[in-house]
């Protein structure tokens, strides 16, 4: 018998299961945190998670099949999460972008409240810097950018959209960058498939952390 390719996996599933996993890692808290995959370009159609949902224990039901304005095409009566303008924003302007995640975590948190004036905030020298895609050295920088918190999503979006205008997604190599913040919020990162965007969040997390707590370590003093 010829080999029988394996059926593809489910993005329900897998999304129920990223839910869980932050869950558990503290970086989903609560109803806290949103996540899609873009399951259509052509027109742009996403999955994403329904408004207020507990992301340890989303049902099946807990998604919602939306435009690329945000709007519920899929017939429901179900909400989706207050800032989907901002996961199809990200899909629109990074074409290989297959799937955005958003987390709550605290260490991402405080950071972007502590750099917002700045406007974003630089991370360097870090081996874990090579697990964002195109990175290859440890000797880099990524800057992250910081958005001032706001609950009009459209004008959060527009300033999304105006910041990005600078950088050429398109390009080969490395990404201009690989995820932003919101301050006193939280991280936005995507993938080009549900499994490098849910890396990022890993890979940024660990960064963050190592960030805070490197800046309350007494400076080295350089002499013997």
């Amino acid at each position: 018998m010829p080999p029988t390719t394996p059926p593809a996996a489910d993005p329900i599933d897998q999304l129920r299961e990223i839910g869980r996993e932050f869950h558990q890692r503290g970086w989903s808290l609560g109803t806290s945190s949103n996540y899609s995959v873009i399951i259509s370009r052509d027109p742009l159609e996403l999955l994403v998670t329904a408004s207020g949902k507990d992301k340890s224990a989303l049902g099946r039901d807990d998604f919602v099949r939306v435009d690329a304005n945000g709007n519920v095409c899929d017939g429901s009566n179900r909400r989706s999460s207050a800032e989907t303008l901002l996961h199809c924003t990200i899909a629109q302007l990074v074409p290989a972008t297959g799937a955005v995640l958003h987390t709550h975590s605290i260490w991402g948190t405080l950071l972007s409240r502590t750099d917002l004036a700045a406007g974003s905030l630089r991370i360097e020298g870090y081996e874990m810097l090579k697990g964002l895609e195109g990175i290859a050295t440890h000797d880099t920088t990524e800057e992250v950018p910081i958005f001032a918190n706001t609950q009009d999503m459209p004008r959060l979006s527009e300033e999304i959209r105006g910041r990005f205008a600078a950088f050429d997604f398109s390009a080969p190599g490395r990404p201009p960058v690989h995820g932003f913040l919101i301050s006193g919020h939280g991280l936005y990162t995507w993938g080009r498939s549900l499994a490098e965007a849910r890396r990022h969040i890993e890979i940024f997390e660990f960064l963050f952390e190592c960030t805070a707590r490197a800046r309350t370590l007494p400076a080295a003093s350089g002499a013997s």
